[in-house]
């Protein structure tokens, strides 16, 4: 059974969502106050947290670099700070996806199951974006069901896109990530020229959509 941690000083709200939660068959944790939410944290095994950001004593956002910090939980914040930085601010602490209130609680729980979905499909070694399918244990790769060849490095870095999928990336920080794992030296166009061999391989649109900014794809 997967754990979702939900932390939501709106009792009423924070009950209804449990209660949604719960009858899908997950585990919910409730917490009012950061205070909460950190003891619950640090005990249980949490597989998805769902915060608001203005709570009684302090800001979610904090809460939410905590979380990055010691998982790779599934972080969603569900506001009322519907403004563009507050949004850029959310995705900056590394979250998964930002919810702005009012919001339809049967499409939050459409997210969640979306989520765990994916976490379930990694657990297993597989990952599928759009009609493309990794299979990491068999070293495959398809495309609308059609095996598409990829070197070591090619997979490498997709699974990293995949992993990453909607946060910005660096060149400096894939470099880092991927050809840091063979110890490989390697120059400041390599990033450029194996994202433009997978974009030729998979598409471009697919591989765009893995990145919250294309600015590596057009140097």
């Amino acid at each position: 059974m997967k754990h979702i941690l939900l932390l939501e000083d709106d009792e009423n709200l924070n009950r209804g969502i449990s209660l949604k939660l719960g009858k899908e068959g997950y585990h919910v944790f409730s917490a009012g106050t950061i205070s909460e939410a950190n003891s619950i944290f640090s005990k249980e095994s949490i597989d998805l947290v769902i915060s608001d950001i203005t709570l009684p004593d302090g800001n979610g956002l904090d809460f939410g670099k905590v979380v990055r910090e010691k998982s790779n939980a599934v972080l969603i914040y569900l506001t009322a700070m519907d403004q563009e930085i507050d949004i850029v601010n959310g995705y900056d602490t590394g979250a998964d996806d930002y919810i702005t209130k009012p919001f339809s609680v049967n499409i939050l729980i459409s997210k969640v199951n979306a989520f765990m979905r994916k976490l379930g499909n990694k657990e297993e070694g597989i990952y599928i974006s759009g009609d493309i399918e990794v299979f990491v244990n068999d070293m495959q790769v398809k495309k609308a069901g059609t095996l598409i060849t990829l070197s070591k490095t090619e997979l490498q870095l997709l699974i990293f896109l995949l992993d990453n999928a909607g946060h910005i990336l660096s060149k400096e920080s894939i470099l880092e990530k991927v050809w840091s794992l063979d110890g490989q030296f390697v120059d400041d166009n390599t990033v450029t020229v194996n994202i433009s061999r997978l974009k030729n391989k998979l598409g471009t649109d697919r591989i765009e959509k893995l990145l919250f900014t294309v600015d590596l794809l057009t140097r």
